[in-house]
């Protein structure tokens, strides 16, 4: 089978929709659940806000041919061990997992975060439970560093693998 092409474009207002799609109890049992309508608005604002406001990016992934986006990837700062990175989240809708859509859409993120990066460190925090999101961060190229205690969402405390990618070294 030849592997599913990806192309990523910026988030937008029209986005929400998407944002709705993916809020769902299978799409968010390993970080807290749906969140409710006023959580996805302010989330949607702040994933608006990302870009002008110089913290991150957030996209849409979309097949090549294909208009209707199949999930989402992006990347924002936060504070962490005293400094500051750049953390990295994803989301593919039922329909389109186990095609390697995820991996290649996290690569392609990594790849813009490279692009002016203003933090060294890219990382990732999937629950210990969340054997595909773990593989997304093996198949895109980062290192696992160990088990952590992280918050996700605010709040609600889980572990997680921390996984991280040097985004001033070239990929290899």
């Amino acid at each position: 089978m030849d592997a599913v092409r990806i192309h990523l474009e910026p988030w937008t207002d029209a986005d929400l929709a998407l944002l709705r799609r993916v809020n769902t109890p299978e799409m968010k049992k390993h970080v807290g659940g749906p969140e409710t309508e006023e959580q996805l608005l302010v989330r949607h604002a702040r994933y608006l806000d990302f870009v002008p406001s110089g913290l991150g990016c957030m996209f849409r992934i979309v097949l090549a041919g294909e208009a209707e986006p199949v999930g989402t990837v992006g990347y924002a700062a936060r504070g962490w061990r005293g400094g500051t990175v750049y953390e990295m989240g994803w989301n593919v809708l039922p329909p389109h997992q186990g095609r390697g859509i995820a991996a290649r859409a996290t690569r392609a993120a990594v790849a813009a975060a490279r692009t002016g990066a203003r933090h060294r460190y890219l990382h990732a925090f999937p629950s210990v439970d969340n054997p595909a999101s773990n593989a997304v961060c093996r198949k895109a190229g980062f290192t696992l560093l160990g088990e952590t205690d992280f918050e996700f969402p605010p709040g609600r405390p889980m572990r997680s693998n921390n996984w991280r990618v040097n985004l001033l070294e070239e990929a290899g």
